[in-house]
């Protein structure tokens, strides 16, 4: 690989900021769609409900380690919320609760992740 190329892939690649807003979109497109459609496809469904969960426990988890440069009390409030979401992605699955809940606290996110 030539200096050029590196150089050019290494000024596109992402933030991590940038990262988590392309999660979040990819994340609530799948809710979103999934809502649209309904329980129909059952499957499609819950592998949504599962991917958006699965992020948002990452995120809890990154939030967790002790080297996180993020300041405590946002930390803190990430990990409730990855928390929630875990809770909360159970009773939708159920039928207990409705999917707009999740879709309203990424968009959220995506708020404050988006470039300014």
């Amino acid at each position: 690989m030539s200096i050029q190329a590196y150089q050019r892939a290494a000024t596109q690649a992402e933030t991590p900021r940038e990262v988590e807003y392309r999660a979040f979109g990819v994340a609530t497109a799948g809710l979103v769609r999934v809502k649209e459609a309904g329980r129909a496809r059952l499957g499609e469904y819950t592998e949504a409900l599962d991917a958006n969960r699965r992020l948002w426990t990452m995120l809890g988890n990154d939030c967790a380690l002790e080297g996180n440069q993020l300041p405590a009390p946002l930390r803190a409030n990430i990990i409730s919320l990855a928390m929630w979401v875990a809770r909360y992605t159970s009773e939708v699955i159920r039928g207990v609760s409705e999917i707009d809940d999740l879709i309203e606290v990424n968009r959220t996110m995506m708020e404050a992740l988006a470039p300014r």
